[in-house]
């Protein structure tokens, strides 16, 4: 067998066996929910690379985009009431908001493998933190979680 055939069959394996372990999760974006009002639910993930998250607009008038990303990955931002997947390929922390009610701490945390820009992530979640009117201490509580 010619070495670039097999070569080639090699990746194209490799890449059909990490999609076969990718798994996809659900965060809804909520007016309320069991963390209060103005909530993604869940509002923190720890994920692998490869994996996917839906982010599915239960009640109307919320969107989700990122905040903050690690180095060299793509961020997001979704229309308002509409749903949105974001697939998650660099490890690291992902901080998330929805924009209309960002002053209400409707905020969220994605830990994806191993959180690589923590410290960057803590400093970014400090500042959300400065400019919450509602649910002050919710990131703050959050980020308690990255390991």
């Amino acid at each position: 067998m010619n070495m670039k055939v097999a070569l080639g069959l090699l990746v194209a394996v490799s890449l059909i066996a990490v999609n076969a372990y990718a798994k996809d999760y659900t965060v809804k974006e909520l007016n309320s929910g069991a963390g209060g009002s103005f909530v993604f639910e869940p509002d923190f993930l720890h994920i692998q690379p490869g994996d996917s998250v839906h982010f599915v607009a239960t009640d109307a008038g919320h969107d989700s985009q990122s905040y903050l990303v690690p180095e060299g990955a793509a961020g997001w931002k979704s229309e308002i009431s509409k749903d949105v997947t974001v697939k998650f390929t660099h490890q690291g922390v992902y901080l998330y908001e929805c924009n209309p009610h960002h002053l209400f701490g409707m905020l969220g945390v994605i830990e994806v493998g191993k959180a690589i820009n923590k410290e960057e992530a803590k400093k970014a979640a400090e500042a959300m933190e400065a400019q919450q009117l509602m649910n002050k201490g919710r990131l703050e509580k959050l980020m308690k979680d990255v390991r």
